[in-house]
């Protein structure tokens, strides 16, 4: 038989990932945030890694929590799906694929709303870097940045504006200050090796040329760009869909927010023999999209 984690620390886990607190996990869950931390550090023993780094007033995940938070967030919701399909009506599935760092950044925080708003339907989340027309998993529903690489048969359409803003964590910014795009030569930039043009395309837009044999970092996903931004490695162009409350909780400072990048936007695609539940998936993407976008100021 496998060896299964302690599943109250998996939930405890899976809550503060969400929240990036342990006070708001033991809030959620309704209990102190002292026994959220001591169930993770019982899960992070259990693993043998630790899943969060902890700072001061605030936690990050590592890479090892973000690659667990993307497996247990949907194992939770099926899990509560099945409880359902016992208790009520049986939960009928939507297949979901999605780039990881959207995946881990967006929609999964977001899955337990949907969840509690239509706990007849499972929500199946899987991650691909392939385009669309090229992903040989079934899926009902996937979620892409632009409309290059969706098959014909496909039901398409945008849900997501999008522009890319350079970040950095505060400490970072306070000991070596950014006041226009000038001052971005003596810091590092973060990129992802799928947005490599964009620091280019950042800085013809500012008027103000990278300098020659400016050090940058690449990264697999955008996730860990952000993660290192966050860690003070250096200034990323980070997607403002992607950077929750990154900005509101003080993990990230915005130097520049009057220099944005129009970055191409999300589509949403629906199969042609996708499940009629897709439309309910669907119509809360959208409605969630339209409430929470927004921009930090000018």
């Amino acid at each position: 038989m496998r060896r299964l984690p302690p599943l109250n620390a998996v939930r405890a886990f899976e809550a503060a990932a969400r929240h990036l607190s342990f006070t708001r996990a033991g809030e959620e869950l309704g209990v102190t945030h002292g026994a959220v931390s001591r169930q993770v550090r019982q899960l992070e023993e259990f693993l043998g890694a630790a899943l969060f780094e902890r700072k001061t007033r605030q936690i990050v995940l590592t890479a090892a929590g973000a690659r667990f938070f993307a497996g247990t967030a949907p194992a939770l919701a099926h899990i509560a799906a099945a409880a359902q399909a016992i208790t009520g009506r049986s939960a009928r599935v939507v297949r979901i694929n999605v780039r990881p760092s959207f995946a881990v950044r967006w929609l999964i925080p977001r899955l337990p709303d949907f969840v509690s708003r239509h706990p007849e339907i499972r929500p199946e989340v899987v991650t691909s870097t392939a385009a669309p027309e090229d992903v040989m998993e079934s899926f009902d529903v996937a979620i892409r940045r632009g409309s290059i690489g969706w098959p014909s048969s496909m039901e398409t359409d945008a849900f997501l504006e999008d522009e890319g803003l350079p970040v950095a964590s505060p400490d970072l910014l306070r000991s070596r200050p950014i006041s226009d795009p000038g001052s971005l030569a003596g810091h590092v930039l973060l990129y992802s090796r799928t947005r490599r043009d964009d620091w280019d395309a950042w800085s013809r837009l500012a008027g103000k040329a990278r300098v020659p044999h400016q050090q940058m970092l690449q990264f697999d996903h955008l996730h860990f760009v952000m993660q290192a931004a966050i860690d003070g490695l250096g200034v990323a162009l980070a997607p403002v869909s992607l950077l929750g409350h990154d900005l509101d909780d003080g993990r990230l400072a915005a130097p520049l927010p009057q220099w944005r990048l129009p970055l191409s936007r999300y589509y949403y695609g629906v199969s042609p023999g996708a499940a009629p539940e897709s439309r309910a998936f669907i119509d809360w993407l959208s409605s969630t999209a339209r409430a929470e976008m927004r921009l930090p100021p000018g």
